[in-house]
């Protein structure tokens, strides 16, 4: 079998790590052991918080909600929530939410006609 020299293949490799952490610290973006461990580790994060985005979008529809809420003359958040699946208004926080910041009649009308 004829001999295969890596060295191309093991310079671009190089090469796309250096790139991708271009822009690291120190020397996270100048020495390839170190930025490859900082890119596995940005990587582990951002696939760790890609999953905390959707939790902390919920929470902040959930604080403009409570606060909406509570100028329409509801008790809280939990009441109005209850009382809209019991009336079979099929409305998500984030609906509610962006109408409750942007469209503040509409969502009046909503909060009346639960009531």
């Amino acid at each position: 079998m004829t001999r295969v020299k890596g060295g191309v293949t093991a310079q671009k490799r190089r090469t796309n790590i250096l790139k991708r952490a271009k822009g690291y610290r120190g020397v996270r973006s100048k020495k390839e052991r170190y930025a490859h461990e900082a890119l596995m580790r940005a990587g582990r994060y951002a696939f760790a918080h890609r999953k905390d985005k959707k939790t902390d979008f919920r929470q902040l529809w959930i604080v403009r909600l409570n606060a909406a809420i509570r100028e329409n003359g509801h008790k809280s958040y939990s009441t109005f929530i209850a009382k809209l699946k019991k009336q079979g208004i099929a409305l998500d926080r984030k609906t509610l939410a962006t109408f409750a910041a942007e469209h503040p009649i509409i969502f009046a009308r909503i909060a009346k006609q639960v009531a």
